[in-house]
């Protein structure tokens, strides 16, 4: 049995949306066990509603909640019995392979870093979400927010721990690298990217693209997009803003009279699929790369079946030994220089 802790105060949707995602994923994957972090007597309470196998489940008291108001740090290091806290606590410990939670980004950031720990030779642990492509495989954008400021040697690690999550998880034989930049060209960029371009080019465990430039991230060239968390974090709510007002307004035509109304009756279906692929909820959260555990951020506000996408993402990072990949990667090119 995989075991998973779950955050159940995480999220805008906590704790119902939690216990039913979690229920649902269990439904569906006989081989994981869930550890509900939160108060104990709140979560025997909600669970005594729904139906699920209560051999795969336990439950870790932990009645204190963590805020998106709360320093993060402070937070992580002193609400010692917060549901966040414990969950990561459990991996530490080696009680749990996997953590999820939808909580504070940067209390999961700095419970990854100061609980679960690094994996050694990281840096900066990093925050990766997928994004679905025009191509076959979809797009890691790594990072996309846990580091404002980045070194150069910091991409090269995030190009690894990417390569190593699509492969290991999504099944990609052999992810390409591209280095997110305002040019396809070599010469261009920023300071960082004109240092970590050489970089990423002349390291032999990693296979590079070169520069990719934010219209073409989406196109399926590349598997990993190593970036900033800064610039990544505008690229991926642009992203997000972009895709919200092509529904919109696709959605307001379509109302707009009778015959597009007939038309887009016929077109529901097709339409629906389409939906469904760029539809964020199917691939669960951000990993947070870079710490000795799998640990997924959950959207905040993932509802019940995003909730259990998260989940699935988990134990598939359990399944492909994301963390040893990473960590071998790490020392097999330290033995290198």
């Amino acid at each position: 049995m995989i075991r998973i802790a779950v955050d159940v105060y995480g999220g805008d949707h906590a704790p119902d949306c939690v216990i039913d995602g979690a229920v649902e994923a269990m439904e569906a994957m006989k081989d994981i066990h869930i550890v509900f972090c939160g108060a104990k007597e709140k979560v025997e309470q909600l669970l005594s509603l729904r139906t699920y196998d209560p051999s795969r489940v336990s439950i870790q008291d932990a009645p204190d909640v963590i805020t998106n108001h709360d320093s993060p740090t402070l937070a992580i290091r002193r609400k010692v019995n917060s549901s966040m806290v414990q969950a990561m606590d459990l991996v530490k410990k080696g009680e749990a392979e996997a953590v999820v939670t939808a909580g504070s980004t940067g209390a999961a950031l700095a419970g990854g870093i100061f609980r679960v720990g690094r994996i050694r030779g990281i840096d900066r642990p990093a925050l990766a979400p997928i994004l679905p492509t025009s191509g076959k495989h979809p797009v890691m954008l790594i990072d996309c927010g846990a580091n404002a400021d980045c070194k150069p040697e910091y991409l090269v690690q995030f190009a690894l721990m990417g390569q190593a999550y699509m492969k290991g998880v999504m099944g990609v034989e052999e992810p390409k690298v591209g280095l997110l930049n305002i040019g396809a060209e070599d010469e261009k960029g920023n300071e960082l990217a004109k240092a970590a371009f050489p970089l990423l080019k002349a390291h032999r465990g990693i296979h590079f693209f070169g520069n990719v430039e934010a219209r073409d991230v989406l196109a399926g060239g590349v598997q990993v997009v190593v970036c900033d968390g800064f610039s990544g974090n505008i690229l991926l709510k642009s992203t997000e803003g972009a895709a919200a007002l092509i529904f919109g307004k696709l959605k307001g035509a379509l109302m707009s009279s009778v015959r597009s109304k007939l038309g887009a009756a016929m077109v529901k279906p097709a339409l629906k699929t389409v939906k469904d692929e760029l539809d964020y909820e199917q691939y669960g959260g951000a990993a947070l790369l870079g710490v000795s555990g799998a640990v997924v951020k959950a959207h905040g506000s993932s509802k019940g079946h995003a909730y259990a996408c998260a989940i699935r993402q988990a134990r598939t990072m359990v399944e492909g030994k994301v963390v040893d990949i990473i960590a071998q990667q790490l020392s097999e090119t330290a033995a290198e220089k």
